[in-house]
């Protein structure tokens, strides 16, 4: 009888025990999570370029002679044919006078030629004259000719070449600094270089691009806009007020940088962008169908790559690997391993395990400092941090 009784006082105790127990085994932990929605993102990409003059012309000297002046402002914007220099015009003004005066020599052997022609055709059906004189005076009438059309071209060559004297701007756009100065000699044998003018309204963008990640864009699934997009990011991170386009794609790969060169021509109205200088510039390349957007903090690698963990439907956590394609404005872009619903956890990832139960909550951005725009990448395989740059 005693010891029935030592062992229903055991049995009463150990029931005691497991009953306790029970009721301290704690609740399943609360997780912050983001309900994702596939979504259409433009495809960007960041870039280094250098600008350049839209166009560059050389003001050079096309005739000999002394400088006697510059005209223009160095450094100021110049319109196509004002003048920016002036060569002295004396020696090409005596050539030119010169060359008139043996046209007007040219044009009186010509009249002199054709009233003998003349004379000779009015005489030679009544063989007053040979036919060797006939045949010498329509000659010299024809030579006659020929002179007078020679003078005139050299008329014309002389006047040109007075015209050069006054040097005029090719193009419009901004003149550099003058390469000559006043009384040197210009034009002997080669065209000498008096200055530059830049058109640089609008300018070109000139940047490349990595043959292998041109390729991967090109194999892409997108909506491309014809002409690309490219907008410019000034010093300090503002973006530039005037969106250029992308108007040239080479076809041949740098051996030596294993790119490809590309090219925009970019605005620049109120001449605010100088050529030679580098920029930062994001291409809009395509727009990308059915991707997801996920905050940062929730993107965790480990050996096998990037992954988020998930709560089911059925209140279970699990794990799913991810394809992000890129990180844009604290969040990851995922093209693949989400589907539609998917409520991944953001914040609480220390506690999330996966095959065990949770309680999902929204997820307050405001009220975490590692949120959109402010958490920085995960460092792979590291649950803790991840938590606390979501939990702050």
């Amino acid at each position: 009888m005693r010891r029935i009784l030592i062992a229903f006082i055991l049995s009463a105790t150990l029931a005691a025990c497991g009953g306790e127990q029970e009721a301290q085994q704690p609740p399943p932990p609360e997780l912050g999570v983001v309900s994702v929605q596939p979504s259409d993102e433009p495809l960007r990409r960041d870039l280094v370029g250098r600008l350049a003059a839209y166009r560059s012309a050389d003001v050079r000297a096309r005739v000999p002679g002394v400088i006697q002046r510059r005209v223009y402002q160095e450094g100021s914007d110049v319109e196509k044919g004002q003048v920016l220099f002036e060569i002295d015009p004396a020696p090409l003004r005596a050539a030119a006078g010169e060359a008139q005066a043996a046209l007007a020599q040219a044009r009186a052997n010509q009249a002199n030629a054709r009233a003998f022609a003349t004379r000779a055709r009015s005489l030679a059906p009544e063989r007053f004259i040979s036919q060797s004189d006939l045949d010498n005076a329509l000659a010299a009438e024809r030579s006659a000719n020929a002179a007078v059309q020679a003078a005139q071209s050299a008329v014309e060559s002389a006047n040109i070449n007075l015209g050069y004297a006054t040097v005029r701007a090719p193009i419009s756009g901004r003149a550099g600094k003058q390469q000559v100065t006043e009384g040197a000699l210009v034009g002997q044998g080669t065209a000498t270089l008096l200055t530059t003018v830049d058109q640089i309204d609008p300018l070109y963008v000139n940047f490349s691009m990595g043959a292998g990640e041109l390729d991967e864009v090109r194999g892409m699934q997108l909506d491309r806009e014809d002409p690309v997009a490219v907008q410019v990011l000034l010093p300090g991170g503002s973006v530039y007020e005037h969106a250029g386009e992308l108007d040239f794609s080479g076809d041949v790969v740098d051996p030596e940088t294993g790119a490809v060169s590309l090219r925009a021509t970019l605005p620049n109205p109120d001449r605010r962008l100088l050529p030679g200088t580098y920029v930062t510039l994001v291409a809009t390349l395509g727009v990308q169908h059915g991707v997801f957007t996920v905050p940062q903090a929730a993107v965790q690698r480990d050996a096998t790559g990037p992954y988020v963990m998930v709560v089911g439907a059925d209140g279970i956590v699990v794990r799913k690997d991810i394809t992000t394609a890129r990180a844009e404005a604290g969040s990851w872009i995922v093209s693949k391993g989400l589907a539609a619903g998917d409520r991944v956890v953001v914040s609480g990832l220390q506690r999330a395990q996966a095959g065990q139960p949770a309680t999902a909550t929204p997820w307050q951005p405001s009220a975490a400092p590692g949120a959109r725009g402010a958490a920085p990448a995960t460092p792979a395989g590291d649950d803790t941090a991840a938590d606390a740059a979501a939990q702050g």
